[in-house]
């Protein structure tokens, strides 16, 4: 009996874990997979805790944030936002990830050392700052998918968009690189996708306009950034052609990414 693989599955902003572990049904039975899909209620895991992973002890954002009208965007005022860090990395919700991988194995007398994992809109917010920030994880491959904007590995920028006040060494850093990252985004989800909720700002519009944008901007920096290292980069960016903002379309083109 061939024992399965697993595989863990971060929802989007709708929380909707049981949709993600649904939609991967006939990949589960057809690649042999373990599929784990862990809820977040809204109401424990607000954006802070869920979508910045806890690291966010306290954010103002009714203050600091206004919805554009007749669109699926919201503009963040950084002038007005006020942020409290919390740095004690044993509470953020990335140490979730392991704990849950360990739990179902013990609970099935499985012996998988490892797990790949997958997370599209929100999830590939929380998991390509996973990649970044627990570099010690049981993860072997993460696929961060049509995440709305980045952490991006610059010292010089303030959380949520840069590691500055994040107490991360360079080594930490060269870690990081060394994960086996995958920045997925689809072709589609560009200047005229209109689905899920993208954050504007002045910093955040940096990065680009858009999720196509800010995904090739993301892994062109980090690619520079390790070159100028000269250490190991292992992170690997994939667009996903005519493919939008739909997760299902992209947790698709991840399974067979994964395991054909």
């Amino acid at each position: 009996m061939l024992l399965p693989k697993s595989c863990s599955f971060i929802p989007g902003s709708g929380r909707n874990g049981d949709s993600y572990r649904d939609s991967w049904i006939e990949e589960s039975e057809k690649y042999n997979i373990l599929i784990l899909s862990p809820n977040y209620p809204e109401t424990a895991y607000p954006y802070e805790d869920y979508h910045l992973g806890g690291i966010v002890a306290d954010v103002n954002t009714r203050e600091s944030i206004t919805f554009i009208k007749n669109t699926n965007q919201v503009f963040l005022d950084e002038e007005k936002t006020s942020i409290q860090l919390n740095l004690d990395n044993a509470s953020w919700i990335y140490e979730d990830f392991d704990r849950i991988f360990e739990s179902a194995i013990k609970a099935l007398n499985g012996s998988q050392r490892g797990y790949d994992i997958f997370g599209h809109s929100a999830g590939g917010q929380i998991l390509h700052r996973f990649a970044i920030l627990h570099t010690n994880s049981k993860a072997k491959r993460i696929i961060a998918a049509n995440a709305g904007s980045y952490t991006l590995p610059d010292f010089e920028t303030k959380f949520p968009f840069g590691i500055e006040d994040l107490n991360l060494s360079i080594e930490d850093l060269k870690k990081s690189f060394a994960k086996q990252l995958t920045i997925f985004v689809g072709e589609l989800d560009n200047e005229h996708e209109k689905g899920g909720i993208l954050l504007r700002s002045k910093t955040a519009d940096k990065q680009g306009l858009h999720r196509l944008a800010r995904a090739r901007y993301f892994y062109k920096t980090a690619k520079i950034k390790a070159t100028k290292m000269n250490c190991i980069f292992n992170w690997t960016l994939k667009v996903i052609p005519n493919v939008g903002h739909h997760m299902r379309k992209m947790g698709n083109a991840a399974g067979i990414y994964l395991y054909e």
